[in-house]
């Protein structure tokens, strides 16, 4: 861990108003800010459209989540949400950042926490971690959200995505979201990809069919792939604006 390297998750976590970053980070941060001061509001759109996703998947009866790419713990995360409706859950957070595992695992809201890098599918789903708490042989709630953006292989992110939707049972879920690539894309957007490119989690943006084939021919449940903003959203959602709207897409499948 450098210190004086900002972190896509140290970023992220203070974008959200956590405490566990750095002053590189909280530097970064603010330069991308005044790039694009409507950042914040997309983060937001993003963790809101995980809340609604684990909320659903928990409603469903699904109680075993892996959560690839889960970040730094902060109000609103996956633990919290899912065991507010499922107590006996059972989470795995996965994170190539070590920041990130560490202070997941000093949380202790998870009942495993691995320190690896997801696009290695095999090593994860090996992992005496995964093993030991889930059984692959029953439904998964498989998350991957607001990471692949950080990912800029898409051969081994797409093999990577592949193995796992191989892997998990029938009535299994799967969640993405993503940075969208836009027709008139602002020039603040290579501003802020620029900035992200100097830390440890280097961003790029996709078209949205190459977001739909990270879903192979797994089902993809209402409304399909759709801004983040408005999957299965209520009232209020519109407050994230329309940058959020067409910044970031979203979708949930379900292997049948």
């Amino acid at each position: 861990m450098d210190p004086q390297r900002p972190s896509g998750a140290r970023v992220y976590d203070y974008y959200l108003g956590g405490r566990h970053n750095f002053a590189a980070d909280r530097e970064a941060a603010g330069v991308a800010l005044a790039a694009m001061p409507e950042l914040p509001a997309v983060l937001r759109a993003g963790r809101a459209f995980l809340n609604r996703v684990v909320t659903a998947a928990a409603a469903t009866g699904l109680d075993q989540f892996l959560d690839l790419g889960a970040g730094i713990p902060a109000p609103g995360d996956v633990p919290s949400t899912v065991k507010a409706i499922r107590p006996a859950a059972k989470i795995v957070a996965v994170d190539i950042d070590p920041v990130a595992v560490a202070h997941t695992r000093r949380a202790g809201d998870c009942a495993a926490v691995l320190h690896a890098d997801l696009t290695d599918a095999d090593a994860v789903l090996d992992a005496v971690e995964v093993r030991a708490t889930l059984d692959l042989g029953r439904p998964v709630c498989l998350l991957a959200v607001a990471v692949a953006h950080f990912i800029p292989d898409t051969e081994r992110l797409g093999l990577a995505l592949e193995r796992y939707r191989e892997a998990l049972a029938p009535g299994s879920w799967l969640a993405l979201s993503h940075a969208c690539r836009q027709a008139d894309e602002p020039p603040h957007a290579q501003q802020v990809l620029r900035l992200y490119n100097h830390t440890t989690s280097p961003m790029m943006l996709r078209e949205r069919d190459e977001f739909r084939a990270f879903f192979g021919g797994w089902t993809l449940l209402e409304p399909g792939v759709v801004p983040a903003v408005d999957w299965r959203a209520g009232p209020g959602a519109d407050e994230a604006g329309e940058v959020a709207r067409h910044s970031l897409i979203a979708g949930v499948a379900v292997k049948v």
